[in-house]
């Protein structure tokens, strides 16, 4: 990795590189300007804009896009736009601009809309001409190519504006809510109003939990992407069982096919084998892979449109079930099956989550199986969280865990209906140390998930190129081998 330019030639503020002189970078560039064609989401997210100016008439909305955060000293994470903002603009991957701002202006008919941006890094010698050769974190020879202002237009069929003219376009006093937390700048130019901020917040979010047709299909692809990167790690397991830290040859096996079909991970893999599948978000993913234990496996695909897939399958190593091990799996897949069956239009949210999870109460009972203060089944199957923990599911979008900010009323107690997409995940998770269950229990942890979309009459899986049932798992992960 090499270091930039001198500061005092070009402004920036590394301390230790050499000299380098202006003059080197003046003239001899050809015309290198594009003509994108408009992205294919760029007409829904227009929609959703124009739900966003019916709601808050007379009012300024400013949805910045977030900005680059430090990973250590002059080395930036990966950027990665605020879901609010890339659901109203359509843009793509490695195409984001960090620093943007989406600003919709109150008319007398509604909203004009701009979008503020950093411009390509201009070669001209104007005003922040050094930028393309001597600022680390936004020149063209240090992370590639901006589009032009004009480009971003075409590309997001969007008024466009440079980020520098932004103050200004602020200035003019009215009415005006904020995506807060995203831009200091922004959040010091336009004062605080708590609630009105908190509103814009919910309403953003809200807006996300019905998917149109285009959002459907991205996370179709997202979701055939995560599939196949598990059908890439049953290949590899026996690669992954010779390692020290196997899980961490399972993590890298899925996410490179997450770079190579998507622009990255939806989310941390979760590559768990023995004992560490009953921590519910390991990805420490430092531990062995052994013959007769399981893995668990929860990972996701970010396509380039940001829109994430979250599958979780639990596999023994060996590639067959010990007869422990398939009891808890065929009760924890009983539990998703009765989840997914509860999946209709006009049912409520909870009603997959509660099917589950007597399903899940039902099987412990007949097994002797009872937490301390564990009451019988049915109603009460919520008693045996010991061993569940977490609900059986979530919204699925632009966020793995989508909608966060959504009100529960319309959320966790709202009615599913056409264009939600959620995931069926119900689990049981037997601690190492648990004294409540038979020692042959302890350590094993299993999780099925699964992602849908609520259609007109019913449910459809997205993730169905997977199998689900122990037999199934078995005769798959033998044809991979």
């Amino acid at each position: 990795m090499q270091e930039q330019g001198n500061a005092s030639d070009t402004g920036d503020d590394e301390p230790h590189a050499p000299a380098t002189p202006a003059g080197a970078f003046q003239g001899g560039w050809a015309n290198t300007d594009l003509k994108p064609q408009l992205l294919l989401g760029a007409a829904f997210a227009a929609k959703r804009r124009s739900a966003v100016s019916e709601r808050f008439p007379g009012e300024r909305i400013v949805v910045p896009s977030g900005g680059l955060k430090v990973r250590s000293n002059d080395f930036d994470y990966t950027f990665r736009p605020h879901s609010a903002f890339v659901h109203l603009t359509a843009d793509q991957g490695t195409q984001a601009v960090p620093d943007s701002v989406l600003v919709f202006e109150p008319t007398g008919y509604g909203h004009s809309v701009t979008l503020f941006v950093r411009p390509r890094s201009p070669r001209d010698g104007g005003r922040n001409g050094a930028e393309f050769y001597g600022d680390r974190r936004h020149g063209e020879f240090w992370i590639g190519r901006r589009r032009s202002l004009s480009e971003t237009a075409d590309a997001l069929g969007l008024e466009v504006a440079a980020r520098d003219d932004l103050e200004r376009a602020l200035g003019r006093r009215v009415p005006t809510r904020v995506l807060r937390g995203e831009d200091a700048h922004v959040d010091a130019l336009v004062p605080p109003a708590s609630q009105a901020d908190a509103e814009l917040v919910t309403f953003l979010s809200e807006l996300r939990l019905v998917k149109d047709d285009w959002e459907v299909g991205q996370l179709g692809a997202a979701v055939d992407c995560t599939v196949a990167g598990f059908h890439d790690v049953v290949g590899e397991l026996g690669n992954a069982t010779r390692l020290v830290r196997g899980e961490r040859w399972i993590e890298g096996t899925f996410n490179r096919r997450a770079r190579l079909g998507g622009h990255g991970l939806g989310f941390e893999t979760i590559a768990a084998a023995g004992a560490h599948a009953c921590v519910l978000h390991w990805m420490h993913n430092d531990g062995p892979v052994r013959d007769g234990d399981l893995l668990l496996l929860d990972a996701g695909v970010e396509a380039d449109s940001f829109y994430t897939g979250d599958v979780t399958r639990t596999l023994p190593v060996s590639g067959r079930f010990t007869d422990v091990q398939r009891r808890v799996y065929d009760l924890v897949f009983a539990a998703q099956s009765a989840g997914i069956a509860a999946l209709r239009p006009g049912a409520r949210y909870g009603d997959f989550h509660e099917a589950a999870m007597r399903v899940i109460g039902e099987g412990l009972d007949a097994w002797g199986l009872r937490p301390p203060g564990g009451a019988a089944s049915g109603s009460g199957a919520d008693l045996y969280r010991r061993y569940t923990l977490c609900g059986s599911g979530h919204m699925l979008g632009l966020d793995c865990h989508d909608c966060a900010d959504a009100r529960d009323a319309t959320y966790l107690g709202g009615v599913l209906e056409a264009g939600h997409v959620l995931t069926v995940e119900p689990g049981l998770y037997f601690q190492p140390d648990d004294l409540t269950v038979p020692e042959e229990l302890r350590g094993i942890g299993v999780r099925i998930e699964d992602d849908f979309v609520i259609t007109a009459d019913g449910a459809t899986c997205l993730s169905s190129g997977l199998p689900r049932g122990a037999d199934e798992v078995e005769a798959w992960m033998a044809s991979l081998r």
